[in-house]
């Protein structure tokens, strides 16, 4: 993978304000969003949008993965968006699906990104360069996650029906979550508990979300972390089991909420819900309806804390709801006359004062809170 030589065109500031709508609902926490900024990427779909929460110097920075190309940006105040660093895989064919912020144990930044080929890039952001090359899965891959508690492990869900775990800092598979009792099919999606380091949450399309306990085989992840030799020489095992399987449509966007799960199929709406008294049977504790969000690979974003949860549609709209309020509270519907397609995913800030949405025609969004809003 080389850095591309010449910097990406300057972000074209729009001139037109954004239409705020709403669904009828009554809300005294609605928020005035705003159109502050577009840029076109390239003529290809950009397939994920992801703000760095890895290392909080760098907050304000984002990247975007599309085609065979990783890309840097950053928000500036005032709406701009600025391109810091880009690469290009030296593979032409390669098409990238997911991207990822990690770190290694010295605490530099890195981007983990995976698609088409099922090859894992890691980059390190600091020295501009391939750090590791991840080899193992047989088909491509849909996503990629962070363990937010030790940022230089990273989860991935593939085509190929396993999910596996990674030290990102060593190039190790410590771990691949398949076999008898094992997704059936395409794994789409895939995250960390967000405190308890032993549990996974995966979805896929043979209908099923699956939680997975990694605690009888941390000592392998403990392992990872010292390994010296050659990445292909640590025994990788294998976790056959999950301690909970839930049956649905397919799901292409898994997280989770504290000890819940949110998730989304295709049947425009985002549901929370937490496994329930029996065996394979959940309580559905909310629903967030997405009107026209109907396709698969539509994922959702949340900010640090998890108090807003932004998805967009196939029509070019944003929905964003409020996390921790019941019943579920509508804050911002953004529409624009000019955002018309697929948005593919969204990435919330910190804060929750930006959203990004990044489009099926290489356009990126960018909506910011009004000022007012952003000092409460």
């Amino acid at each position: 993978m080389a850095k591309i030589p010449t910097p990406l065109p300057p972000p074209t500031k729009l001139g037109c304000e954004a239409a705020v709508g709403s669904l009828t609902l009554t809300s005294t926490k609605k928020r005035d969003y705003r159109v502050t900024s577009r840029i076109q990427e390239g003529q290809g779909p950009i397939c994920a949008v992801v703000f760095n929460f890895v290392d909080s110097r760098y907050f304000n920075v984002f990247g975007t993965v599309g085609q065979n190309r990783v890309n840097v940006y950053q928000c500036l105040e005032g709406g701009v968006i600025t391109v810091l660093q880009s690469y290009v895989d030296e593979d032409e064919e390669e098409s990238f699906y997911t991207l990822s912020w990690a770190c290694n144990i010295d605490g530099n930044p890195l981007l983990v990104a995976g698609g088409l080929k099922g090859i894992i890039r890691v980059i390190d952001a600091g020295s501009e360069k391939i750090h590791k090359s991840l080899v193992g899965h047989g088909d491509s891959i849909n996503e990629i996650r962070t363990q937010a508690l030790k940022p230089s492990l990273v989860v991935s869900a593939s085509k190929d029906h396993s999910v596996r775990i990674w030290n990102v800092h060593t190039g190790v598979c410590i771990l691949i979550l398949a076999g008898a009792g094992g997704h059936r099919d395409e794994v789409l999606s895939v995250d960390f508990h967000p405190s308890d380091i032993y549990r996974i949450v995966s979805s896929g399309m043979d209908n099923t979300v699956k939680i997975w306990s990694i605690k009888e085989f941390w000592k392998y992840v403990e392992k990872s972390f010292t390994w010296t030799d050659l990445p292909s020489k640590f025994t990788t095992k294998y976790v056959q089991f999950p301690v909970f399987t839930m049956h649905t449509n397919y799901v292409d966007c898994t997280r989770w909420l504290g000890d819940f799960v949110l998730s989304k199929s295709v049947d425009n709406v985002i549901v929370l819900w937490e496994q329930g008294p029996g065996e394979s049977t959940v309580d559905i504790l909310q629903k967030y309806p997405v009107p026209e969000c109907d396709r698969w690979f539509i994922k959702f974003s949340c900010d640090f804390h998890y108090n807003i949860i932004a998805i967009g549609n196939r029509e070019g709209e944003i929905f964003a709801w409020e996390l921790q309020s019941s019943p579920p509270v509508l804050i911002a519907r953004l529409s624009h006359p000019q955002s018309k397609v697929e948005i593919r995913q969204t990435a919330t800030s910190f804060d929750g004062s930006i959203i990004l949405g990044c489009c099926e025609d290489g356009t990126i969004w960018r909506w910011d809170a009004s000022q007012q809003q952003k000092l409460q």
